[in-house]
């Protein structure tokens, strides 16, 4: 599949998921920094990934500073036409791919399902400048395909056992950590075996 091809796709996939609630993971993390004293607007949160933009729109409705990255333009131009007036003084939006991105320090990385798509060769080096962006205190949210994933054949993707998964959490306080696996389909409805893992953590 050719580069305009895939932004075809990801564009169908976009209009698909508008109407979608915001991730469980990225919920649960912003509900344990509400727990603290710090004010919202104080927080900086990067969207790795950010899609159509419903995590980000979440984000800056609470209050929060908002870097939002993705490596299609489409998607940026969703996250901005969604933004309310008010809000687009605490959103900044960036084109990049997740191989080549360039991470400010942070209180907050959401990566809701974006990171299955690096590529193998390039997914440590990414992780290690996520958990490099984080202040400690800081969190991660977000989502890992499994091994046994129906994609997994796919070279270009990178998947996990569960305990590489919980591996890349050494230097984080797994808050949540879930593990699914089940038949069921795609946003665009394609049938799909899912092997995931959904995941709320501290850095230590």
């Amino acid at each position: 599949m050719n580069e305009a091809d895939i932004s075809v796709q990801w564009g169908k996939y976009y209009e698909a998921t508008l109407d979608r609630s915001p991730r469980d993971t990225l919920l649960r993390a912003l509900t344990a920094f509400e727990a603290g004293t710090r004010s919202a607007d104080l927080r900086f949160a990067i969207d790795l990934g950010c899609g159509n933009g419903v995590d980000t729109i979440e984000l800056l409705r609470r209050g929060w500073r908002v870097l939002a990255i993705d490596r299609e333009p489409g998607a940026i131009e969703w996250v901005r036409r969604r933004a309310a007036p008010d809000q687009l003084d605490r959103l900044e939006t960036k084109v990049s791919s997740l191989e080549a991105v360039e991470l400010p320090t942070s209180d907050l990385v959401n990566a809701s399902y974006s990171l299955p798509f690096c590529s193998p060769h390039s997914f440590d080096a990414l992780w290690s400048r996520i958990q490099a962006s984080l202040r400690s205190g800081g969190r991660f949210a977000g989502n890992l395909f499994g091994d046994r994933d129906g994609w997994s054949t796919n070279s270009h993707m990178t998947f996990h056992t569960v305990d590489q998964a919980q591996q890349l959490l050494s230097k984080f306080e797994a808050e949540f950590f879930l593990e699914e696996e089940s038949d069921g389909v795609t946003a665009l409805g394609d049938p799909k075996h899912w092997h995931t893992y959904s995941i709320a953590a501290r850095k230590i």
